[in-house]
């Protein structure tokens, strides 16, 4: 029994481990400031909140804002370089909008609001493949993923590792 304990122990541990090391990351775009219009008049906090992070698929971007006051929108690059929000990608007119990073390659978001995107509400990501997570394919436009597609989770290897390391007890 004690060798038991021993395994069971070790499996835990490397299952915890495992875990914590496969999770994605949540953003929150600006931090305590929010997703807002920046009081300099350009995309610049934007640009420098971005410096430094790196994204990956299976992360999410959480945008806080208020509703009505804001939105924001994935477009193509050039909706965000001519801050042209009238055929969105993805569209989330309620805040927070937590948008989980399924693709990797460059994401563009802005808000669609008259003149915020102008004055520089606009956030411009790359995003790398997770050697975490398998990427999910893209899906053609205006279509979603099929949500009863497989996926392995660290929450589900952790909970096949737990299961293995209880039937050590008996």
């Amino acid at each position: 029994m004690a060798n038991h304990m021993g395994v069971i122990a070790c499996l835990l541990v490397a299952a915890a481990l495992l875990h914590g090391a496969m999770a994605a990351d949540t953003y929150v775009v600006l931090d305590n400031l929010g997703w807002s219009v920046p009081t300099t008049g350009n995309e610049g906090p934007y640009r420098t909140w971005v410096t430094g992070k790196d994204f990956e698929t299976g992360d999410t971007l959480v945008f806080n804002f208020n509703n009505g006051r804001h939105d924001v929108a994935e477009v193509t690059k050039a909706g965000y370089d001519s801050c042209n929000g009238t055929s969105p990608l993805l569209s989330q007119t309620t805040g927070p909008a937590n948008i989980t990073l399924r693709t990797s390659g460059e994401h563009y978001y802005i808000c669609t609001i008259p003149g915020h995107c102008l004055a520089g509400q606009k956030l411009a990501i790359n995003v790398k493949t997770s050697t975490d997570t398998p990427p999910t394919p893209a899906s053609p436009r205006g279509s979603s993923p099929p949500s009863s597609a497989p996926s392995i989770t660290a929450r589900g290897f952790f909970s096949v590792l737990l299961s293995t390391a209880i039937a050590f007890l008996y």
